[in-house]
């Protein structure tokens, strides 16, 4: 695992980690970010009626940051809305995902089987958690936080509608 990613000795690269934690701004940014998350999700928890956040904040390895919004309609068919911080694009998303490896086959299965076309599905599952994907903030503006609250929130409440939208008219 530790070959597949590094570009350069391990050794060599912990001296780069050692010097730039020396610094304070790595520190300081990591700090602020995860922050604002625990607040994001603070803030669909009380908001957002009707739904519910499952688990804790998922800090990652410096890969993704996420923490889940299951509204009631989607945790009954054992699915979940995932609030992600791709830490290496420094962009937002929002994913649908399963509870489990098998309901995340069979709805995967499903919208691939419907044509599903409004967001993209994951290209396989092999070693992904997400069904599909919706690239909530590309460059996210962190001068105004209330401002990428508010884009973050209408943004998982659109993609949660149309998941919702189209599970309905499916089951019809």
């Amino acid at each position: 695992m530790y070959g597949e990613l590094r570009m350069i000795p391990f050794h060599e690269a912990m001296n780069e980690y050692r010097s730039q934690m020396e610094h304070g701004v790595i520190k300081q940014a990591y700090r602020g970010l995860m922050e604002y998350i625990r607040d994001l999700r603070v803030h669909f928890e009380t908001t957002v009626p009707g739904s519910f956040v499952t688990g804790s904040i998922y800090p990652g390895y410096m890969d993704m940051t996420y923490f889940s919004f299951t509204p009631e309609s989607l945790h009954r068919q054992k699915l979940k809305i995932a609030i992600v911080f791709l830490h290496e694009t420094c962009r937002f998303e929002v994913w649908l995902a399963g509870m489990n490896k098998r309901i995340q086959a069979e709805y995967w299965n499903r919208l691939k089987e419907s044509n599903w076309s409004a967001y993209p599905l994951a290209a396989s599952l092999q070693g992904v958690d997400a069904i599909t994907t919706h690239v909530l903030s590309e460059n996210p503006d962190f001068r105004d936080l209330p401002l990428l609250t508010r884009h973050i929130e209408q943004g998982v409440m659109q993609f949660t509608a149309d998941i919702e939208e189209f599970l309905s008219i499916e089951q019809d």
